[in-house]
């Protein structure tokens, strides 16, 4: 039976407790559609940093970082104050409204013949060796150095990396600068190279209210000795309104204590409703990566050469052992369409 809460309950337990950029299985159900549209006017973004914006990252500042999960609870303390019980769901059928048409796009082979710096120690990460595709991401807001991760997905542009929607916007608030993605990181290495953002993109439920339910965004990347990010490294497929309560294997730099956010982890298992709030609309995998996995993929299957259906988004307490994503519906696809066509 699904459990709801006041919005005052709800969010000031999540707002308590989540310290994380991060139940038992159930099967598949149908897929919910978001009801508003794939329409650009469900987007908002920001024109990012030029390429000069690599320099800033050295291996010293790129270790320094702070967790961007720091983000998260920010924009659920403005939340708790701002939305009114009104705008909060109260029946399973307000939550999941309906079915929505899944919609899957295939992913983009790497063609380049760039090869990955041999500093790299590939044998050095206990978790899981480093994956072309997945990076870590970097960015400056408020004049802090945070730390997230995120994956390259395939786009028209060739050039698109998910992420977290409070990795690249404070949610609401202003949009993050020195964006930076550094695919396959390990040990302060940056073996397919540093790629700055030209452009930021976000659900405006994300930049406008920091509604966790919509937590995903998408940076276009410049390129690197002229060439496209998805030519270098890769790119994963993604999915958008598939059933929920299928199987997920996560990917994430966690960062804080027991991890040091120097290599690559993962999480798998099966999805199940967020049971504190589920008017967020997320789902859950048994896991517990602390911050700096924010943004991470999750990909449908287990392995990271799957479909890409949501982000690492939060978890509840600093020893959680749950982490939850955000269910990607029309909404979501509709800032992904914009970020992945744009020039």
């Amino acid at each position: 039976m699904t459990r709801t809460k006041t919005l005052a309950t709800s969010l000031l337990g999540l707002t308590a407790a989540a310290l994380l950029a991060l139940g038992a299985g159930s099967g598949a159900t149908a897929a919910p559609s978001i009801s508003d549209g794939t329409d650009a006017s469900t987007v908002s973004s920001n024109s990012a940093s030029d390429a000069n914006t690599a320099d800033n990252w050295t291996p010293e500042r790129m270790k320094n970082a702070v967790s961007g999960d720091l983000l998260v609870t920010k924009a659920l303390t403005r939340t708790q104050a701002a939305v009114g019980l009104s705008d909060i769901p109260t029946s399973p059928d307000q939550v999941f409204p309906g079915l929505g048409r899944a919609l899957t796009i295939e992913g983009q082979n790497a063609t380049s013949t760039a090869a990955p710096s041999p500093a790299v120690d590939r044998k050095a990460n206990a978790g899981e060796s480093p994956v072309s595709h997945i990076g870590k991401v970097f960015f400056t807001l408020g004049g802090v150095n945070y730390v997230c991760s995120g994956n390259s997905v395939t786009s028209a542009n060739q050039s698109t990396v998910s992420t977290a929607g409070h990795c690249l916007n404070e949610g609401p608030g202003a949009f993050a600068g020195n964006f930076t993605f550094v695919p396959a990181y390990q040990d302060g290495a940056a073996p397919y190279g540093k790629w700055t953002a030209k452009a930021l993109y976000t659900t405006s439920q994300w930049s406008s209210s920091g509604n966790i339910q919509y937590d995903t965004g998408f940076a276009v990347m410049n390129t690197v000795n002229g060439q496209k990010l998805s030519a270098v490294v890769g790119a994963s497929g993604v999915q958008f309104n598939a059933a929920r309560g299928l199987a997920y294997k996560s990917f994430g730099y966690p960062a804080a204590s027991p991890f040091t956010g120097e290599s690559l982890k993962s999480c798998s298992g099966t999805a199940t409703n967020d049971p504190n709030n589920p008017q967020f609309n997320t789902q859950g995998i048994p896991c517990n990566m602390t911050g700096g996995s924010s943004g991470g993929p999750w990909f449908l299957g287990s392995s990271a050469s799957g479909y890409q259906n949501s982000v690492n988004s939060y978890g509840y307490g600093s020893n959680s052992t749950t982490m939850y994503g955000p269910y990607l519906g029309t909404v979501i696809q509709g800032t992904y369409q914009t970020a992945s066509t744009a020039p």
